[in-house]
């Protein structure tokens, strides 16, 4: 039975599941966050937990040996990560009875690692949204449960982005009460898929103006990379950037 959870989160997805949790009767005994310069919705996420300071962990340092003997300490039944930027070493994973779980934007095996909503309409592979087990890889554990999303013609990286962290939420919600009764039983992921880096968007966002691109490619690059108030996708003119968004009506 779980009871006790280590919760490892950022981003506005973060806290919409972790305010989801502290409604259950499992108790909330650390919260991992990253460090400033990387955080987002940080103080969201403390308020929310209730825990004092020294619950407060941060995840640069999540494998370091006094995280370790922190977590150990604490007995976690179960470590929850939401859009957790740090990967968790085997010590870690180990100091919950039950392991870890991570809740992932992408419909894996496609489009594990960074900016799943962005691959998806450029490589035009599945959209949605995954919960599964960590273990030593990135986004390569057993699939609790998961959830395929239409991309539709109108999508761009920012309304894309929307509509899997909605899916994502609904996707905890909906998981949660059958893995703590455990009706859900993990099933490793199918071959194959793809993976992609943060640095990967460098290879792709420059538009090259001696280049000649079929329309629905450089659509698609236009729109997944339209995600204001972020630069993207862009070409150079007269020694500058000339950053290009796109607007999809229909």
């Amino acid at each position: 039975m779980i009871r006790r959870i280590v919760f490892l989160g950022n981003n506005k997805l973060a806290v919409r599941v972790l305010s989801f949790l502290r409604t259950q009767p499992q108790e909330i005994v650390a919260l991992v966050v990253h460090p400033r310069g990387k955080a987002k919705n940080q103080r969201q996420l403390m308020n929310i937990s209730r825990l004092p300071k020294d619950r407060i962990l941060l995840g640069n340092k999540i494998n370091q040996i006094k995280t370790v003997r922190t977590l150990t300490v604490l007995k976690p039944d179960v470590l929850v990560s939401v859009m957790f930027g740090y990967i968790l070493k085997s010590p870690v994973i180990a100091t919950a009875v039950k392991g870890a779980i991570n809740l992932h934007p992408a419909y894996l095996p496609y489009n594990r690692g960074a900016h799943p909503n962005v691959w998806s309409i450029i490589d035009n592979t599945p959209a949605g949204v995954t919960l599964h087990v960590i273990n030593q890889g990135v986004d390569t554990g057993k699939i609790l449960a998961q959830k395929r999303l239409t991309i539709l013609p109108t999508d761009t990286g920012e309304s894309l982005y929307q509509r899997l962290e909605d899916a994502a939420h609904d996707l905890f919600v909906e998981a949660w009460p059958k893995l703590m009764s455990g009706k859900i039983k993990s099933r490793p992921q199918p071959r194959g898929g793809s993976f992609h880096t943060v640095k990967d968007l460098q290879k792709v966002d420059e538009i090259d103006l001696n280049k000649n691109y079929m329309g629905r490619d450089l659509i698609n690059l236009l729109r997944a990379r339209t995600f204001p108030p972020y630069n993207g996708a862009y070409f150079k003119a007269g020694g500058r950037k000339i950053f290009v968004r796109i607007r999809l009506d229909g």
